[in-house]
């Protein structure tokens, strides 16, 4: 049987980002089971519409999530990341 999940790779590592602001993309690599490459991509895409900023800290990169951003599936129009983030981590 293959396995699946329900949220989207996108969907989980934007929680992620939430949860660990400051995480490297090797550390959500790790504990997302993906290549650091998939995790590069996928933040790429986040901030470049604007789920995510990205702000440099020293080194490190800090991320911040745009909370007022809509979810983008067309039968939840009315919610935003902040809605999916409050009942994803209640």
């Amino acid at each position: 049987m293959s396995k699946w999940a329900l949220l989207s790779n996108h969907g989980v590592t934007l929680l992620c980002l939430a949860d660990k602001p400051e995480a490297t993309t090797r550390e959500l690599s790790t504990y997302l089971g993906m290549t650091e490459r998939s995790v590069q991509r996928i933040i790429s895409q986040l901030h470049s519409a604007s789920y995510i900023r990205k702000e440099k800290v020293g080194r490190r990169n800090r991320y911040e999530v745009n909370h007022k951003m809509p979810i983008g599936h067309p039968l939840k129009q009315d919610k935003t990341v902040r809605h999916l983030l409050a009942e994803l981590t209640s």
